[in-house]
């Protein structure tokens, strides 16, 4: 890929037609026009924050295999950029492309604090963990800004409710001290995202995230301060990042990481246009064996979306990929275990506001 033509900065090379619009040139000129009135070039490369106000903002989680029955998400859209990321899909229900759009438009949900201490109020929820970034990540650039991932977790706080955190953004220790209130009574852990060890496949897999020393680092603070962490293998793409499984197992380890938990790539939805675009202009000496690879652990296609199979793959590549991780488990981890999130606390301090009434 020629330096000089990449859009400095983005992970997606192209913006990709949105498959529930057929008119999409009528949405980009009325973008456009949009653009102008705010005075915003619409061919610059800047992130455009929008407000949206959601009636709800925790999400039941229907899907068997992804390990949360709860979610919310602050934002809509993420700047990091991360080429592979399933989320990308979300965007065209917002009228948006899952390319560029979802790296320079960003939903701002400003009033997700309010709508969540609504939901934590109501007598019929019944606790469970709620998953902070089961889409787009909550401490993305954005939050540095906006402060509504710290909004939400003095929420929690205040309502004695347990929370899990995934993000790959080293700002999550600007809310060190709300963590460590949540900790002392069993109330969070940290899934911290490590795709590679190597800065240079980090920055054209993850252009906008932060630096895998400061993740490291991230990772050891949070881990001295009582804070269990996970480390999120995620995903494992066949000849780009499967060889550093085991020193990456390694790593997240030696900073104090309780365990680790993987997933093998799926480019599902217009992700697979959008990664392929991107392979063959970043990777072009080993775009078609990656591809081909990929294919492997779905049945032939880039995508797999039954549930069992699609996050493990199958296949050859898929059963070393599997197996090297339950070998990393065995070596680095042992002795190691997340610790189970305390749901008694929510439904004490239920019972204890209700019978002031």
């Amino acid at each position: 890929m020629n330096p000089k033509l990449a859009i400095k900065g983005r992970g997606a090379q192209l913006n990709v037609h949105n498959r529930f619009f057929e008119l999409s040139h009528e949405m980009r000129d009325d973008f456009l026009e949009f653009c102008h009135k705010e005075g915003e070039i619409s061919d610059k490369n800047k992130t455009l924050y929008l407000k949206v106000f959601p009636k709800t903002i925790v999400n039941k989680v229907e899907s068997p295999d992804i390990g949360m029955l709860y979610s919310m998400n602050s934002y809509q859209g993420c700047e990091h950029g991360c080429i592979y990321c399933y989320a990308r899909n979300s965007h065209e229900y917002w009228g948006y492309s899952a390319g560029l759009d979802f790296e320079r438009r960003i939903m701002v949900k400003k009033d997700a604090s309010k709508l969540l201490e609504v939901q934590l109020k109501k007598k019929s929820w019944k606790t469970h963990p709620i998953v902070m970034s089961g889409n787009t990540d909550c401490y993305q650039p954005a939050e540095k800004q906006f402060e509504i991932t710290r909004q939400c977790l003095e929420v929690f706080l205040k309502y004695k409710h347990p929370v899990a955190i995934i993000t790959k953004n080293a700002l999550i220790l600007r809310d060190l001290d709300l963590l460590k209130s949540l900790a002392k009574d069993n109330l969070i852990n940290v899934n911290m995202s490590i795709t590679s060890l190597s800065e240079n496949t980090r920055r054209i897999l993850e252009p906008r995230t932060t630096t895998i020393k400061k993740r490291l680092e991230t990772i050891k603070v949070l881990s001295e301060n009582g804070i269990p962490v996970n480390v999120m293998l995620a995903p494992i793409i066949p000849s780009i990042n499967s060889h550093e499984i085991l020193p990456l197992a390694k790593a997240a380890s030696e900073h104090g990481a309780l365990s680790i938990a993987h997933t093998i790539v799926r480019l599902n939805g217009a992700i697979g246009e959008i990664f392929k675009d991107w392979i063959y202009k970043t990777m072009p000496d080993r775009a078609e064996k990656v591809l081909h690879q990929i294919e492997s652990c779905h049945g032939g296609r880039l995508n797999d979306s039954r549930y069992g199979t699609r996050m493990r793959g199958e296949g050859k590549i898929a059963e070393q990929i599997n197996n090297l991780v339950k070998l990393a488990r065995r070596k680095y981890f042992n002795n190691k275990m997340m610790p189970k999130l305390n749901l008694s606390l929510h439904e004490e301090y239920k019972d204890g506001q209700l019978k002031l009434f």
